[in-house]
């Protein structure tokens, strides 16, 4: 999950009118539909974890559970300690202060969420190699001759996991506590250094109570990724719930047990949700009228030593977030050009674009009639049921990947046994095992981003447009095919964009659903690592992070813009 809206974050009621005088049920009929299908990867791994024989449980219990539990808790811990001190101390750092590079910097802390978690933690895995270019330097630096001679940090670990995923996802937490800053912080910290409060306590006594509901809303965002998170965790060793959930499956054959591990994650991701909502139970913005009240405070400038310190401490997560994958990645390929026109390469490019943009295309009109439904239909009910169908993105990508394994087998079981019996013949597995299973995956799980991309384009259209368009003698559907849609282009535009790229970075749902030789850029890159030849990835992890840097640029284009922010 790359460049994504707060999770949770509520409806806002559109300030179109209801459209009164016509029927909606089709409207809440297509509405609940879609709601049914993306609970139903839900449903399933409940169904499925609760009725079974229970002959899992001691095992899990004694062996699996305590471990995977402790070691996810922890990960979780040091990353939201780790991404909570950078997010907001470089967002603090733009928006209040004056320093060399600022405004290069305050776009480039976007770069890392171009890279996902499972690309990180190769490059930090080669980087920090014995043979890798660190201790490499490391040893000549101070005269060592081999790893006898010096103790250096194992990657390899929770703390290394704790690392890698804190260097990309980081710029969840600033994107939101920046907003904050924006809006009210340096005003606030202004009026609270002219009755002589001095600089840390304004930050901790007024600023960190102001920004928590937006830092907390971008900590459930880096706590998602991190439970979705499976490439990387496995490649380091770290034994997390989400490849218990993948090992329990797979090595030891146990679908039951692998639904009942999914299920505590799902109580883990619910209490992420409650905790978020809190959060924002009391969250306001107010913002000054009037152009005097417009003009924000100057930055406190930070000469010398602290400005060049300030400038230093905003590089370095940037070179290791991004910097880093990028060198050892751009090292490799520099190396093997060739594979560029490697078929299986140019196999994967191909697929992961041909289902990337089949999920856009379906995401986006499904977030559409989503929309019109709210549209025509403004009730309790239509609501809640939007609600539920944007909840997909909470869901990691091993519990939505088992959930719609399970329960596209069982609908491809009903129809084959329905030919069999009425009509004589077999139809196989229609969807199990295919591209398709991938494709509705990602829309559900993508949903909610295309869904929130589209209403914010909707939201900043005049209110009036349908009521017009109606005294004109245009029916709701008529307005809505020949006014709102073409209106929102550029947010149907930005919804696709982002979709797609999300979709090229998947991997957790990706290989537990993929037919027999199916390859995507993510599961080459993932299948050369589970090989130990990183390098052999290294095009495809490029072609990967260049895919992804589009969106970031369409992120990072109002900072660039505004000269004062």
């Amino acid at each position: 999950m790359t460049l994504q809206p707060a999770p949770t974050a509520p409806l806002r009621e559109h300030r179109f009118p209801r459209v009164r005088g016509e029927r909606h049920g089709a409207a809440r009929l297509g509405s609940l539909i879609i709601a049914l299908t993306v609970l139903l990867p839900i449903a399933t791994i409940l169904f499925v974890a609760l009725s079974g024989t229970g002959e899992a449980w001691p095992h899990l219990l004694r062996y699996v559970l305590p471990q995977s539990l402790g070691t996810t808790f922890v990960l979780l811990g040091l990353v939201a300690i780790g991404t909570a001190t950078i997010g907001v101390g470089s967002a603090w750092l733009v928006v209040g202060y004056e320093f060399p590079l600022r405004r290069l910097l305050s776009w480039a802390l976007v770069l890392p969420l171009a890279v996902p978690t499972y690309l990180a933690a190769y490059a930090f895995g080669e980087f920090f190699h014995y043979v890798g270019p660190l201790q490499t330097a490391f040893r000549a630096v101070f005269g060592f001759e081999s790893a006898r001679d010096y103790w250096f940090p194992d990657i390899r670990s929770t703390w290394g996991a704790a690392l890698v995923v804190t260097s990309v996802t980081f710029p969840y937490v600033y994107l939101t506590a920046r907003v904050v800053f924006l809006m009210q912080g340096r005003n606030i910290a202004d009026v609270a250094r002219t009755l002589g409060a001095r600089p840390a306590r304004v930050f901790f006594r007024i600023l960190l109570p102001v920004a928590r509901p937006a830092i907390v809303a971008g900590l459930a965002l880096v706590m998602m990724e991190t439970l979705n998170d499976i490439g990387a965790v496995e490649y380091l060793g770290v034994r997390t719930l989400t490849l218990s959930v993948y090992s329990t499956w797979l090595n030891r054959g146990s679908l039951e047990g692998a639904a009942q591990i999914a299920s505590v994650m799902l109580v883990i991701v619910f209490l992420l949700l409650t905790a978020e909502q809190w959060a924002r139970r009391k969250q306001r913005f107010h913002s000054a009228r009037g152009t005097q009240m417009h003009v924000r405070p100057p930055r406190l400038p930070l000469p010398g030593f602290k400005g060049i310190l300030a400038t230093g401490a905003l590089i370095l997560p940037i070179l290791s977030g991004f910097g880093v994958p990028l060198f050892v990645f751009g090292r490799y390929v520099s190396k093997r050009l060739y594979q560029f026109a490697d078929p299986q390469v140019l196999q994967a490019f191909l697929t992961s674009v041909t289902v990337a943009s089949i999920t856009a295309i379906a995401t986006v009109v499904i977030a559409l009639l989503l929309l019109n439904a709210m549209r025509l239909s403004r009730s309790p009910y239509t609501m809640a049921l939007v609600r539920l169908a944007s909840i997909g993105y909470a869901l990691p990508g091993t519990i939505l990947g088992l959930g719609l394994l399970l329960s596209l087998a069982a609908i491809d079981n009903t129809v084959d046994n329905a030919a069999r019996s009425y009509g004589g013949f077999s139809t196989g597995l229609l969807l199990t095992g295919t591209a398709a299973s991938i494709v509705i995956a990602c829309t559900i799980r993508f949903l909610a981003l295309a869904e929130s991309a589209v209403r914010s384009g909707l939201e900043k259209l005049p209110p009036n447009l349908d009521q017009a368009a109606r005294s004109l003698g245009k029916t709701a559907n008529q307005s809505a095919l020949t006014i709102l849609l073409p209106l929102l282009k550029p947010a149907i535009l930005t919804a696709a964009i982002l979709v797609f790229v999300d979709t090229v970075k998947e991997l957790s749902a990706t290989i537990l659903l993929r037919p027999f030789g199916f390859r995507t850029l993510a599961t080459h890159v993932y299948e050369n690592a589970s090989r130990g030849v990183v390098e052999d990835g290294a095009v495809a992890a490029l072609l990967i992070i260049a895919t992804a840097i589009v969106p970031v640029i369409l992120l990072s284009r109002p900072l660039m813009r505004d000269h004062n922010t």
